[in-house]
């Protein structure tokens, strides 16, 4: 006897149709998969088999089950199709009705008693399943509500294998989830707290002014200083000020850590924009993604987020060179043999690090002991092309006695985030509705249109490009910042102190501590 059930399996951050055929036929009582299999689906035979064995159903002897996962040319893994596969032999044995078969999408891993766990990746499993015009997907109930983010999908529930056979048997035994994905969402936005504020920081004017023009326009920031200066303190706060996610953002972000398999039973939808913060000791496809079937990486964690690389120089440079394409493209592909998988990865980065391998180049109080050649191999670990590519590009200078006394505190956080939404706003109206583009990935058609600059300030920039050396990326890129600084000011226009600014955070700290 044939049957077949339908779920889905991961490749990158989008799912595919599973066909799980499975023929029953004489034989010597053995479960046989096909398919490309990986080792969990291959054991699989044995939790499916005393699984049934738990829910009473009396398997027939002299048997035998050929489970067929198509399509065959893709590797499947992980113990997602443990149910499917049980539905399929209980289905092809005649001990489960097969009338409603394909009007489902089933996943999810089997426990030896029958219980079901849940397992990675349902979300865009999911996704694919309504993309395949499926109205209704049985899913464990440790991965309810992350599926019923999918609007227009019936979303079932289930703990148990005996559970999955009534609600194949006859639909109305089995209650869908009520779908309240964007109330859901809505409370955990107005409820989202922080902890670390920018009133808690002493002094750094300069540099919680560039974080603040970083956030609005999403360009890439350097912070050079010495050890204490406050670098590590100020990034740590710069989610506080970063705008809210949307609902389709939060969903796709969702979507990626679901593949990652880091969504817990308390945290089925990540509502917060996301801080990765890998130490320098990471591999590079810890860093990247990468692995014989790959997975997403830290730069791609940190999709819609930021990225804070701490001890930027202490990054093998291999390591950082990875970062070139993510950071003008907004993803990553990875290549391998049987596959090429395409990750987001459009992230704000945040680097850190000292001015020299003491930490103490030009430092007002303490002495350098670092000779300059030490000093050149210590930076030789930054190309120029990386360099390039971060925006902005500060010194985070020693707080002086009187700085470190003060009492006060400064501004807050909520005061700075009300400056960015307004600039993220003057953003948004320039393009049509969904379809936002913050100023650092401006294309050069979008600058022509939105970012003229009069003579005086084309003079202005002329000037810092001959006296600093500037590439024609670097001329691009402080036309964008201008343009950040004067939505945050509220003017329709670039002004020459716009581009005056703009100029000075492009004056790279490295060379003037070298």
């Amino acid at each position: 006897m044939f049957a077949r059930i339908y779920s889905g399996s991961v490749l990158g951050v989008d799912a595919y149709r599973i066909e799980v055929e499975v023929d029953c036929s004489s034989g010597i009582n053995q479960i046989c998969v096909v398919g490309l299999p990986d080792a969990a689906i291959k054991e699989a035979q044995e939790r499916v088999r005393s699984a049934i064995k738990s829910c009473a159903f009396l398997m027939p002897p002299g048997k035998k089950w050929i489970v067929n996962l198509a399509p065959a040319d893709i590797r499947k893994e992980g113990p997602a199709l443990d149910l499917p596969i049980a539905v399929g032999i209980l289905a092809s044995t005649g001990l489960l009705c097969r009338d409603h078969l394909q009007d489902f999408w089933i996943v999810g891993e089997l426990s030896l008693d029958g219980s079901i766990r849940p397992v990675s990746g349902v979300l865009p499993i999911a996704l694919a399943a309504k993309n395949a015009n499926i109205k209704n997907i049985i899913v464990p109930d440790g991965n309810a509500e992350e599926a019923g983010l999918v609007q227009g999908l019936n979303v079932y529930p289930v703990s148990h294998l005996k559970q999955v056979c009534l609600i194949l048997a006859d639909p109305e035994n089995g209650a869908p989830l009520a779908n309240c994905a964007k109330e859901i969402f809505l409370k955990s936005q107005q409820a989202m707290q922080f902890d670390l504020d920018f009133a808690d920081v002493k002094g750094q004017d300069n540099p919680k002014r560039a974080l603040e023009i970083a956030a609005a326009g999403r360009h890439n920031i350097l912070m050079v200083g010495p050890p204490g200066s406050g670098k590590s303190m100020l990034a740590q706060r710069l989610p506080s000020i970063m705008p809210p996610l949307s609902f389709n953002e939060a969903v796709e972000l969702t979507k990626l850590y679901s593949v990652a398999g880091l969504l817990s039973s308390k945290k089925t939808l990540v509502a917060q924009r996301p801080f990765r913060s890998p130490h320098h000791s990471a591999s590079s496809s810890g860093l990247v993604g990468g692995g014989s079937i790959p997975k997403p990486g830290e730069i791609s964690l940190g999709h819609l987020g930021i990225l804070f690389l701490d001890e930027l120089t202490e990054f093998p440079r291999s390591h950082l060179e990875c970062l070139r394409q993510p950071m003008e493209t907004g993803n990553v592909t990875i290549s391998r043999a049987q596959h090429t998988l395409t990750y987001p990865a459009s992230f704000l980065l945040v680097g850190a690090c000292n001015p020299c391998p003491c930490g103490h180049k030009a430092d007002p109080i303490k002495y350098c002991v670092c000779s300059p050649a030490q000093a050149s191999r210590y930076w030789a670990r930054l190309s120029g092309p990386l360099l390039d590519r971060i925006d902005l590009q500060i010194q985070v200078s020693r707080l002086n006695e009187k700085e470190l006394s003060r009492s006060e505190r400064g501004q807050t956080s909520e005061t700075m985030r009300l400056r960015i939404m307004r600039a993220v706003e003057a953003q948004q109206n320039r393009f049509e509705p969904g379809q936002l583009t913050f100023n650092a990935h401006l294309t050069n058609r979008q600058m022509q249109k939105y970012c003229q600059i009069d003579d005086r300030s084309r003079t202005t920039l002329s000037q810092a490009v001959a006296n600093l050396g500037l590439s024609a990326r670097a001329y691009d890129r402080i036309i964008r910042i201008a343009r950040t600084i004067a939505d945050l000011q509220g003017e329709d226009n670039i002004q020459t102190d716009h581009i005056a600014e703009a100029v000075q955070y492009r004056r790279l700290a490295v060379h003037s501590t070298l």
